[in-house]
């Protein structure tokens, strides 16, 4: 189950030019490739590789919605009491400030 989307895909690209390549090596000696021969009808997948795509794509989902949720619920941009009371004297200090110089020019 430790098989990630990376590997996946390098194993369907070899797949894939080994496919090639058998056609290839047919073409060479005019005869079909044994692989291709031997394949008829609708290919199925394992039980087990089902089971291993359906567990990978569960904790996908479960990773995306764990981290939905707790950014929905996290408070953005909210003050503290004490911020509050900080902001506000800084403000005052502030004010303070530009009265004074407007009132010496």
């Amino acid at each position: 189950m430790d098989i990630s989307l990376k590997r996946l895909e390098e194993a369907l690209s070899i797949r894939r030019q080994i496919g090639v390549l058998e056609r290839r090596l047919g073409s060479l000696f005019g005869t079909a490739s044994s692989r291709s021969a031997s394949r008829t009808g609708k290919r199925t997948m394992s039980p087990q590789a089902r089971a291993k795509i359906a567990a990978a794509m569960r904790a996908r989902w479960a990773e995306r919605k764990r981290t939905s949720v707790s950014a929905a619920t996290r408070k953005k941009g909210g003050l503290t009491p004490a911020g509050r009371k900080r902001l506000s004297q800084l403000m005052k200090a502030r004010w303070a400030a530009r009265k004074k110089a407007s009132r010496q020019n």
